[in-house]
């Protein structure tokens, strides 16, 4: 089994559910690796936004809400995903503390690959810990192994406990493990 592998695996599987949506950058057009992942969801499952960090979480912020969707919202790399963090730690985490909604969304990202050309530190980042500590209704699973992945990503659509997952993959993983 190989990490790739289980990544497509599992956004196939997502795919076939009638309820989720994959928003984000490169979801419906080449331009990361995650899109790799996505080459064999329909079409019309795949939102594609522009560069607009808050507002594509803010959207699904709204398609959580709403109850209908599981949407799952697409950041390349963590340092990307620093831009939606007003929507995630004040919005998705906390309306659970001051009100009846539960949303569940299910948050892709990684930490961008090192090799074989190191991006700089703007691309590397890893804020699985702090996140962690800032949320209390967002669980943040990070993926090390190829065997944590499916189980990971059927935890996160199946869950019923009112919180919603960051998952965060390993960029130099795609093609070393």
């Amino acid at each position: 089994m190989k990490y790739f592998d289980e990544l497509k695996r599992s956004m196939e599987w997502l795919g076939q559910k009638p309820d989720t949506l994959f928003i984000g950058q490169a979801v419906a057009v080449p331009g990361t690796a995650m899109r790799n992942t996505l080459v064999d969801i329909a079409d019309e499952k795949l939102l594609e936004f522009p560069v607009c960090e808050d507002m594509q979480m803010g959207f699904v912020n709204g398609l959580a809400l709403s109850g209908d969707f599981v949407p799952i919202s697409v950041f390349p790399r963590w340092n990307f995903l620093l831009l939606a963090t007003n929507q995630i730690v004040n919005h998705l985490d906390k309306i659970a503390d001051f009100s009846d909604y539960r949303p569940k969304a299910i948050i892709r990202t990684a930490i961008g690959s090192e090799r074989p050309i190191h991006p700089q530190h703007q691309h590397i980042g890893d804020y699985s810990e702090v996140f962690t500590k800032m949320t209390n209704n967002i669980e943040v699973i990070r993926l090390d192994e190829p065997d944590q992945i499916f189980p990971a990503y059927e935890k996160a659509y199946l869950r019923d406990d009112g919180k919603s997952t960051i998952l965060v993959e390993w960029g130099d993983y795609y093609n070393e493990k």
